[in-house]
């Protein structure tokens, strides 16, 4: 019988779709299974394998390190290619969809972005990041990540094996804690999220509270949660206004870290004005010896990236 870590593992197996997830899961399985090969093992006395007194438990244990050695390098390898996507997108507007396992992260990553991203009613229904554009789209764009949902005790290797899927959260410029409002325990969640946020440096990370499916909640209860939250958004993802407040909040916070900055681009490099309008909002053109002249707003990163890329070689 499955303790409550084998119960976890479990669901994780069961929903992980990815490449990446999928290694994840497997090592955090292995890793589960190998101290327990004793309990199944039926009595590994028996001599077999290619070494010498060998037993079949001995044999057990080293093919699972022997995996496990595997999915390391593998893991490696997808977790590179992951951090250079990542790496593309540092001087993006990037926000965050953190909370527990349930809190209809998923429903208000596809109101928000228009995506048809899996929305179900069940624990750890999203196991992978999906990054989408806030829609209808800004200019520059703001990525809306959807993570992992967290639980109360999360087992320390599926954290650990979790932790490049949670990097999405301690790289966003703000996270959006999602809280299920119509949960009587939903203190509880939320000191979870930010526990396991805190384990991986993500609290420093600006961040909003959200009261999800307040549908579900009556009119007494909306007037106690503004009263103990007075600085939370209060919202349900199927509510088309209340989606939109929160476009306009997100929207705004990113406005208020960006700078306005005067760019050059010289005729001989014209084929640069698309990344410039991607990463960047162009408020107005004009010509002169050097090229065109563009007035931009944006974040001072992304400017900065757009100056190096004019004056290279």
């Amino acid at each position: 019988m499955l303790d409550r870590t084998g119960v976890i593992v479990e669901i994780f197996h069961r929903h992980a779709n990815t490449r990446e997830a999928k290694l994840q899961v497997e090592m955090a399985r292995l890793k589960y299974v190998a101290p327990r090969l004793r309990e199944s093992s039926g009595g590994g006395g028996r001599q077999q394998g290619p070494g010498a007194g060998e037993t079949s438990l001995d044999l057990d244990r080293r093919k699972i390190r022997d995996r496990i050695s595997e999915l390391k390098d593998q893991l490696e390898a997808v977790q590179r290619d992951s951090e250079q996507r990542r790496a593309g997108r540092r001087d993006q507007l990037r926000v965050a969809l953190v909370g527990y396992t349930n809190a209809g992260k998923s429903s208000l990553m596809r109101a928000l972005t228009g995506s048809q991203v899996l929305v179900e009613d069940k624990l750890f229904a999203t196991l992978d990041t999906t990054v989408r554009a806030l829609q209808p789209e800004t200019k520059p764009r703001v990525l809306v990540s959807d993570t992992v949902g967290f639980i109360k005790q999360l087992p320390h290797d599926l954290v650990a094996s979790f932790r490049s899927t949670l990097a999405e959260a301690l790289e966003a410029s703000l996270l959006l804690y999602v809280v299920d409002g119509s949960d009587p325990t939903y203190e509880a969640q939320l000191e979870v999220s930010r526990s396991v946020l805190r384990e991986i440096g993500a609290d420093v990370v600006p961040s909003r509270l959200v009261l999800n499916k307040l549908d579900r909640v009556d009119a007494v209860g909306r007037a106690a949660l503004m009263e103990k939250h007075p600085d939370a958004i209060l919202l349900s993802a199927h509510a088309p206004e209340d989606v939109s407040a929160l476009r306009d909040t997100i929207i705004g916070f990113f406005e208020g870290m960006m700078v306005d900055d005067v760019l050059v681009l010289p005729y001989a490099k014209q084929g640069l004005i698309g990344e410039v309008y991607e990463s960047a909002r162009v408020l107005s053109e004009d010509y002169n010896e050097e090229g065109r002249v563009l007035n931009v707003r944006g974040l001072p990163g992304a400017i900065a990236r757009l100056r190096r890329s004019l004056v290279a070689n």
